[in-house]
């Protein structure tokens, strides 16, 4: 199943607000509609918005205004304005460049996401994040099953993806060899990604799972048990440091003392050049509404404001490895 495609001339994506309750499909025909569409999260997650901008410039029908709007509709994640730059740059070239353009994307994303869960996979079961972790749980390869526990945070699969994902497609790849235990999934406050749509396809793909309150990510590293933490980027700078969803820093710092392997799973395509260190990275700011109710009921008194950062920066030093879809990148 695919979270986004090109269907008879139009976007089809599945509505991720509707989850888990349903799974509705919408059908986007205009850039308006898409731009609406992500900034609703209906679409999410950093490979999965650098394919929604590449097919919403097709839409656009070269409407440099449209395109420009579409490229701003949120600031954090690199691949969204990556996608419309290069699906844009055939635009002289008439409008089955840029589609054609924009289904290389989509399916370069598709193997990228494949390779990724193939290279996290191997490396988590080689030994060789062992060094110099001060594990508190036997290391996998000494243990009878061999089999891995896993955190995680907001969610990395397919939904953020086209197909697979990043994170999540490397428990996915573990579970499919025999060799994942459990994945422990955050909640992810305050939208509930990994309540929602985390747990939704774990279970949808028979993999072992239990629901975290975030606060209690650290404290459960602590107790030992975890293997390895892994998570997405949204962009990461060229120094290493990584933004990705906020509560992710903590993570790293809970298992930065737990002496857990910290790993972020992103294509090449979320790697930053142009922006130096984490300092530099945007972070979107989603207002107060989603703090104050929970799902459209309201958890605060009338009146009371929030602050609420949608993603933050972990440091590169509290990164154990980077692993894209042609690499590993020790930090």
């Amino acid at each position: 199943m695919r979270t986004i495609d090109w269907v008879d001339d139009a976007v089809e994506l599945i509505d991720q607000t509707r989850l888990p309750d349903e799974c509705v499909r919408l059908r986007i025909t205009t850039v308006d509609e898409l731009i609406d569409a992500i900034r609703r999260l209906a679409v999410r997650g950093a490979p999965a918005l650098g394919v929604a901008g590449a097919l919403g410039v097709v839409l656009s029908d070269g409407n440099r205004d449209a395109v420009a709007r579409l490229r701003a509709a949120r600031p954090t994640a690199v691949n969204l304005a990556w996608g419309v730059d290069q699906a844009a740059a055939w635009l002289p070239q008439g409008r089955r460049a840029v589609l054609e353009a924009a289904l290389r994307i989509r399916d370069e994303d598709i193997a990228a996401c494949l390779a990724m869960g193939e290279q996290g996979a191997d490396l988590l079961t080689s030994g060789l994040l062992g060094s110099g972790v001060r594990a508190s749980v036997p290391p996998v390869q000494d243990r009878p099953d061999g089999r891995l526990r896993i955190m995680t945070i907001c969610n990395t699969g397919g939904l953020a993806a086209v197909e697979r994902g990043t994170a999540l497609g490397v428990a996915q790849t573990l579970h499919e060899r025999g060799r994942l235990a459990e994945v422990l999934a955050l909640e992810t406050r305050p939208l509930l990604q990994g309540a929602r749509l985390t747990a939704w396809e774990l279970a949808r793909m028979g993999a072992p799972h239990r629901l975290v309150a975030d606060g209690a990510g650290p404290y459960l590293l602590a107790r030992g048990g975890v293997d390895a933490v892994l998570v997405g980027a949204d962009r990461i700078a060229a120094n290493g440091d990584t933004a990705n969803k906020i509560g992710t820093y903590a993570l790293a710092l809970g298992a930065a003392r737990a002496g857990v392997p910290f790993v972020v799973v992103a294509p090449e395509t979320t790697i930053d050049f142009a922006t130096p260190t984490g300092a530099g990275i945007e972070i979107e700011d989603r207002g107060a509404e989603e703090i104050v109710t929970l799902r459209g009921t309201r958890v605060a008194p009338e009146g009371t404001d929030a602050v609420n950062p949608a993603f933050d920066v972990t440091p590169h030093d509290l990164i154990t490895a980077i692993v894209t879809d042609k690499r590993v990148i020790r930090p």
